[in-house]
């Protein structure tokens, strides 16, 4: 396993569209590592592969249940709404406050290439959307309420 870089905003990688998984080899095998490897040094809950330079369709979340890995995933069912503040790696420093579902279903194939079904609430829900919109080539910039904020300053309540 290694660290591999984040792409940083204004990187052209991260504005395109992923190509699907075909086939798990061994070079899907070690990006997969690489990536959840990085997510964890890098301190975040989700980097999809676009975010370290790989156009292909594989996303991975930790939100405290264990690592989940997402092959091709679609977003089958959504429900609800929630408001909440979010960051990305490729956009350091920065968070903003975002619409997303509440509950969010998709279908994708783990890293066995075994098709599963997940259900996600809350924190987990946003997770999921926002990996899977990188891999359409979009960044929760686009979806901001508002403006962006430093996530250096305290902020008042």
């Amino acid at each position: 396993m290694a660290l591999r870089t984040v792409r940083i905003q204004g990187d052209p990688v991260l504005e395109k569209k992923c190509k699907e998984v075909k086939e798990m080899t061994p070079k899907i095998e070690v990006l997969i590592d690489d990536m959840l490897e990085t997510m964890y040094e890098e301190m975040g809950a989700g980097l999809a592969a676009p975010q370290v330079g790989v156009l292909k369709r594989i996303f991975v979340i930790d939100v405290g249940e264990g690592p989940f890995v997402f092959i091709n995933p679609v977003i089958i069912e959504t429900a609800g709404e929630q408001e909440g503040d979010e960051g990305c790696l490729s956009v350091p420093g920065k968070c903003g406050k975002v619409i997303r579902p509440k509950h969010v279903k998709i279908k994708a194939l783990d890293r066995n290439m075994k098709e599963f079904e997940i259900v996600g609430h809350d924190y987990f829900a946003r997770a999921m959307c926002h990996e899977n919109d990188h891999l359409d080539g979009h960044l929760y910039v686009e979806k901001v309420i508002g403006d962006l904020y430093d996530t250096n300053v305290e902020l008042e309540e």
